[in-house]
């Protein structure tokens, strides 16, 4: 999957809304950019992938995932309300039951 950002037009725009919102969310921006992230939480299997909308369990309705930042320790998933443009983002702990996937061209231009 080609990096992209909801919304955004194109590359330049996707670009500057993933920083805006990795400064938002207060998450590091890394030369790897996760697409989807699989996790347990409260013995429950989680999936979401940007472009799409959190599990129903987050109570986000049809907000899709902007992005998704890979931080010392944990994940931030970011919504519009969750760490876009308001409010906290979606913290999912990093250990042996999250599981990132990236995008294909995951290097900053």
């Amino acid at each position: 999957m080609k990096f992209f950002v909801p919304a955004a037009n194109d590359h330049t725009r996707a670009e500057h809304v993933y920083y805006a919102i990795a400064k938002y969310a207060q998450a590091p921006i890394t030369e790897k950019r996760i697409w989807k992230l699989q996790w347990l939480h409260n013995g429950i299997n989680m999936e979401c992938e940007v472009g799409k909308t959190l599990p129903s369990y987050y109570q986000t309705g049809k907000e899709l995932v902007l992005a998704i930042f890979e931080c010392e320790g944990l994940y931030k998933i970011c919504t519009l309300t969750r760490g876009g443009v308001k409010g906290e983002p979606v913290l999912v702990e990093k250990n042996s039951q999250s599981s990132a996937t990236y995008f294909s061209d995951h290097t900053n231009n």
